[in-house]
């Protein structure tokens, strides 16, 4: 895969344009062809057995479908064509820009991390566990009650000891209760978009601190 350069509006223009305008001398030629045939058949039919009135309506009916399924095909692809280039431009802003995806990846550095996570309904108590390479855990956050949606932390890089951790890369793993039930947190870790990617299927991918994600799957920009 190649990393993919901003189009211009343009461009893009340009681009329908062409499409549009081969669409329709398919269309024009298919429908000339047609009319040639039909006009053929009248010039060639049998006097005493003319060409029944409602088998000509019929085949007039059945061309007027085939264009208009045509033009229908014309304008989803450009429609497509259209909101893929419009997602490139959109992906392609967010280059250099922070955002909250799904992990649990908290990177320590200057003497301060940030995070995130997500919860599908309120909880009155979230803590976060911080772990370092080891496994071993480092510092437990209690965080306090929140409403359902996405929420930011920080962590100022102190241990349960009260030392300052080295920086570097931690783990992290978001607990929340709700009185006796526990609610089930996404954690969040913030990644730098490096570049963006086209996907075989015409899409686009991020490039987010080495893992890719779809622009579905940022959950906040920063």
């Amino acid at each position: 895969m190649s990393t993919v350069s901003s189009a211009t509006s343009a461009d893009i223009i340009a681009s329908l344009q062409k499409s549009a305008t081969t669409a329709t001398s398919k269309t024009d030629e298919a429908q000339s062809r047609f009319l040639k045939l039909l006009t053929e058949q009248l010039k060639n039919q049998d006097p005493l057995n003319p060409v029944d009135n409602a088998q000509m309506t019929s085949q007039l009916a059945q061309i007027d479908t085939v264009n208009g399924l045509e033009k229908l095909n014309t304008t989803l692809a450009t429609l497509l064509e259209s909101s893929q280039s419009g997602e490139v431009l959109q992906a392609a802003a967010l280059v250099g820009k922070g955002v909250m995806v799904e992990g649990k990846t908290l990177s320590l550095s200057g003497g301060a991390a940030y995070g995130g996570f997500e919860l599908a309904s309120a909880a009155d108590k979230v803590t976060v566990t911080i772990k370092d390479a080891n496994g071993l855990a480092v510092q437990t956050l209690e965080l306090g009650s929140f409403d359902s949606g996405i929420h930011n932390f920080a962590w100022d890089g102190t241990t349960a000891s009260g030392a300052k951790a080295v920086s570097g890369d931690y783990t992290m793993s978001v607990a929340a209760t709700r009185g006796d039930t526990d609610v089930k947190p996404t954690a969040l870790t913030l990644s730098t978009v490096n570049s963006v990617l086209r996907t075989a299927s015409g899409g686009v991918s991020l490039d987010v601190g080495g893992s890719l994600v779809s622009l579905a799957d940022i959950k906040q920009i920063l």
